[in-house]
């Protein structure tokens, strides 16, 4: 067992009072304080994705640090490029505590969050404090929860407006099954509209230099033809996709006792999935950059998501079970891949 199970987590448990939430921004904390101390640069493996450069595809999926808390800290710890939010227009509490609960046993979080948020304001102070990072920094968007979906693409407009400057990507999120209905954006006309405008909005911002990319996060829980609808529109829209959002399926195998918990499952019960979805875009869509999440707890867990397609891959629950150094690990699976190919 390595240290940061036999010891680190179990503390920042006992610490936080077993509050899984609380432990989590414990944990954020002391990421922040590390990164002011030390400066561990990783493994450089760069990668040229959708018009950006990262100095390696290892990345902190939207959720982990929403609020850009430990940006120092977390590229200390060697990651490539981290994506902060869901953010919201307006500050928003979210969904009533708890709302976060660790599966243990099956190595799985389940969250319904419901895109807790300071709000774009308060993200755009945190990144322009953060003036001085070496990775590339998503930002990932969304709708307050009171906002009717008609009026949805305006929320997405204020975000883009407000945190423009401070981001290398944005990804569009609306396949997170925490807010009510918004996995109805996902529909077809709903979604070209929606992304018509966030596009507008960007060549807005942009003032005649270069446009930054737009992504799109898509849910694990399509049928077929919902997939093949949202890929119609991407290919034209978007100019990457993160593959998968958290998924609402509870597989039987479940043993935890928290598995009949509503909200997002993730961790390694999304794993197949996750890697079945990726497949098939990549299939269908092979010149579109593909941001891999879901499931990856370990070098060879990436290292499948990037045969499946993949060019970038991101990391939230396999921190929370695997510990700090997994990005590192999997870089140098990475590096020794490339080694042998050579």
């Amino acid at each position: 067992m390595s240290f940061y199970r036999a010891f680190v987590r179990p503390t920042i448990d006992l610490f936080s009072g077993f509050d899984r939430e609380r432990a989590h921004y414990i944990a954020l904390y002391a990421l922040r304080s590390y990164g002011t101390l030390f400066r561990f640069g990783g493994v450089r493996n760069e990668v040229r994705a959708f018009g950006v450069t990262f100095p390696n595809p290892v990345g902190v999926a939207a959720g982990f640090d929403k609020h850009a808390i430990a940006l120092a800290g977390l590229e200390a710890l060697g990651f490539g490029f981290v994506e902060v939010g869901t953010v919201v227009p307006l500050p928003q509490e979210g969904n009533p505590r708890p709302r976060l609960f660790r599966l243990t046993e099956d190595r799985a979080i389940i969250n319904r969050m419901g895109f807790n948020s300071e709000g774009a304001a308060a993200l755009a102070k945190r990144l322009s404090a953060h003036r001085v990072h070496r990775i590339p920094i998503g930002v990932n968007i969304g709708k307050n929860k009171d906002t009717p979906l008609a009026q949805a693409a305006d929320d997405y407009e204020k975000c883009i407006e407000r945190l423009y400057p401070h981001a290398d990507y944005f990804t569009v999120n609306v396949s997170s099954p925490n807010t009510k209905d918004l996995r109805q954006l996902q529909e077809k006309q709903q979604l070209e509209t929606l992304l018509a405008r966030v596009q507008r909005k960007i060549h807005e911002c942009a003032q005649g230099a270069k446009i930054k990319p737009m992504l799109l996060k898509i849910a694990p829980d399509l049928s077929q033809s919902e997939q093949d609808d949202i890929l119609s529109v991407a290919a034209s829209r978007v100019q990457g996709l993160v593959i998968c959002n958290t998924t609402v399926a509870r597989p039987p195998s479940l043993r935890s006792r928290h598995r009949a918990e509503t909200g997002g499952l993730s961790g390694k019960p999304l794993q197949a999935r996750a890697l079945e979805l990726v497949r098939y875009v990549h299939t269908r869509l092979p010149t579109m950059p593909i941001i891999g999440v879901g499931g990856i707890l370990s070098p060879d867990d990436a290292l499948r998501m990037f045969d499946a397609g993949a060019s970038l891959v991101q990391l939230y629950t396999g921190l929370i079970f695997e510990g700090p150094f997994l990005p590192y690990r999997i870089n140098r699976a990475l590096a020794a891949r490339a080694s042998r190919s050579n």
